[in-house]
């Protein structure tokens, strides 16, 4: 029987606590053995046998086999980098960099030191998305034509958290939630030809980017992703059009909001979402107009992990490669010059 895979966070902040020791502290495959807490002392408060470590330099020299980097987006690059060198496997918050030149010198350094960059695309087990997925992947909406991928939230006051205020590289709404529409756009879509971005400031006072609209366009067809904070009365997070017929979704994965509420994974239907936010599939099927909601496909998060797991134990493949997410950088920096230069550019 393989040992548990002593794994450490790099912070106990909301993305430790609810994303990620739940799902360590349940896999029987890991074991939590702390996380570096460099003011509030609390991991041990929730989990007693943990340790917590006073500095990274501490946590890295112990016995540590997998390392998850959930700190600031600016310190990713460095604080990987280090976990590395120390011969740490990593798995590493999205945004994974502020850089592609960043990410592919971690790709480069992960290689050289013959460890693991896992990059935590969690999104990829929303139970909406993974019904979306299913829905295009079965052909009923015909050849895709039209697709927009939503993730708004209404939060019209500047965040208490201070580090995703401030204007540092990697902040920012299209570093933050568009990370996760990028990657589901390439992962149902793939990579586009070019791109145009709309990208703004509308909270008073706000330093960082909290619109934006991405039109991605392929050869034949288009894919809007959109997110703003002054959205009060939620739209469909997936509107996807087809020669054949139409899907809808609304976004309503249930799996943070159980986190917060301190629900553990375990729990006897996890990841079941309510029957009344089911999708409207309307389309044509072996002749005859069909038009009803489809069953939710089931999310789960502990299905990243259990991959990861097998990855690491059995050398099976990784839930999340770098390149993948290296690529979802690549779409924001063009973004960005877009913005900037108010015109498509295309996406080498």
């Amino acid at each position: 029987m393989n040992a548990p895979i002593k794994t450490a966070l790099l912070s106990f902040g909301m993305s430790g606590k609810i994303f990620h020791a739940p799902f360590i502290d349940a896999h029987p495959g890991y074991m939590l053995a702390g996380a570096w807490e460099r003011s509030k002392k609390q991991i041990q408060q929730i989990y007693p046998y943990t340790k917590s470590y006073p500095t990274l330099e501490e946590l890295l020299a112990d016995d540590i086999d997998l390392v998850i980097v959930n700190t600031p987006n600016d310190t990713h690059y460095a604080y990987t980098r280090q976990a590395l060198l120390a011969g740490k496997n990593v798995l590493l918050e999205k945004p994974i960099t502020v850089t592609t030149e960043e990410a592919k010198a971690l790709k480069a350094l992960a290689l050289e030191q013959h460890k693991i960059i896992c990059p935590y695309q969690n999104r990829r087990y929303n139970s909406d998305y993974l019904t979306t997925k299913r829905v295009i992947e079965s052909g009923v909406l015909g050849k895709i034509v039209e697709a927009e991928l939503r993730f708004d939230r209404f939060a019209p006051h500047l965040s208490l958290k201070a580090h995703k205020e401030t204007g540092k590289p990697g902040t920012g709404v299209l570093y933050d939630l568009g990370s996760h529409l990028i990657d589901q756009a390439l992962q149902l879509f793939g990579k586009p030809e070019a791109l145009f971005a709309d990208i703004a400031v509308t909270r008073t006072g706000s330093a960082i980017d909290d619109y934006f609209e991405l039109l991605l366009y392929y050869p034949h067809c288009r894919v809007r992703l959109k997110s703003g904070y002054f959205v009060r009365e939620p739209l469909p997070g997936y509107i996807v059009f087809g020669t054949a017929g139409s899907f809808l979704k609304s976004k309503a994965d249930v799996q943070e909001n159980h986190l917060i509420e301190g629900l553990k994974p375990t729990m006897p239907n996890w990841g079941i979402e309510p029957v009344n936010e089911q999708g409207l599939l309307h389309t044509v099927i072996d002749g005859k107009i069909v038009r009803e909601h489809v069953p939710t496909e089931k999310g789960d998060y502990m299905g990243y992990f259990e991959a990861l797991y097998q990855a690491l134990v059995h050398q099976q493949p990784l839930p999340v490669i770098i390149d993948e997410s290296t690529a979802v950088i690549d779409i924001i920096e063009n973004a960005f010059e877009s913005n900037r230069k108010g015109c498509k550019v295309l996406i080498s």
